[in-house]
């Protein structure tokens, strides 16, 4: 690891756990922030795990005007928001899911049913403004039950440990797929089967076609990636246009 490298990690990580002061708590210090800076605010919400906060760090830090709203900390105001941000975590528990679950033995035990109550209700919300989404691993498949699709439960090889952090999944893609990577660090046991509504593919795994990559039909952001943008240093363009977008929400 180059010298100065943990350093950087950290105060990229210490810029990113402003995010999470909440101004909605503390009315006075949002007051005196003055209306100039309460208008150009943008509130991002996700709900998002404590061992994901230090991926994220090194993209979230440069957006100073965005603030994290984390619902797994504390209530989120929805009417307040600009985006949504699905991130990676547990299997969608299986009362939610739109199908059967033969052998229960493949999901997860450490499904969180309250993360998924307020992930479903927050992306029906989202839609229902037209809020940017930005959908990541399980992220992508809770958007996609969502919207009434289904998962494949269980698959193999796609759940290598090498496959979380190195680009060595080769993808293909649609002709007319903005986002185009040869290879992606993709990591994960389920995939999407049935496409929910309005869904589009827009890049497989060019080993077995799974679907690593959709976008939401005639929606002005919606993405959805089974790899993991927040773990590589090729994704910026992902998480760049995804702010812009909530610049103008």
């Amino acid at each position: 690891m180059p010298a100065g490298t943990d350093q950087g990690i950290s105060s990229r990580y210490l810029a990113f756990a402003t995010t999470f002061l909440d101004p909605f708590d503390f009315a006075e210090g949002w007051l005196s922030l003055g209306m100039t800076a309460i208008c150009a605010m943008r509130n991002l919400a996700t709900w998002m795990r404590r061992s994901d906060e230090k991926y994220f760090a090194p993209f979230l830090s440069r957006y100073p005007e965005v603030k994290v709203r984390n619902a797994a900390k504390r209530k989120v105001p929805f009417e307040k928001l600009h985006g949504l941000l699905l991130t990676g975590g547990p299997d969608v528990a299986p009362e939610f899911l739109n199908q059967p679950v033969p052998d229960p033995s493949v999901i997860e035990k450490d499904v969180n049913p309250d993360r998924d109550r307020w992930e479903l209700d927050a992306i029906k919300r989202a839609v229902e403004r037209g809020l940017p989404i930005f959908a990541i691993c399980k992220g992508l498949q809770t958007l996609n039950v969502a919207l009434g699709g289904t998962l494949h439960l269980d698959i193999a090889g796609h759940n290598l440990p090498e496959q979380k952090t190195h680009d060595i999944q080769p993808l293909r893609s649609d002709r007319g797929t903005r986002y185009r990577f040869e290879k992606v660090n993709s990591s994960h046991h389920q995939a999407i089967d049935k496409l929910g509504a309005g869904l589009e593919v827009e890049s497989w795994c060019e080993t077995d076609d799974i679907i690593e990559q959709v976008r939401l039909r005639d929606y002005p952001f919606a993405l959805g990636v089974q790899y993991h943008p927040e773990r590589g240093r090729i994704y910026d363009e992902l998480f760049n246009d995804f702010i812009s977008q909530m610049r103008d929400a």
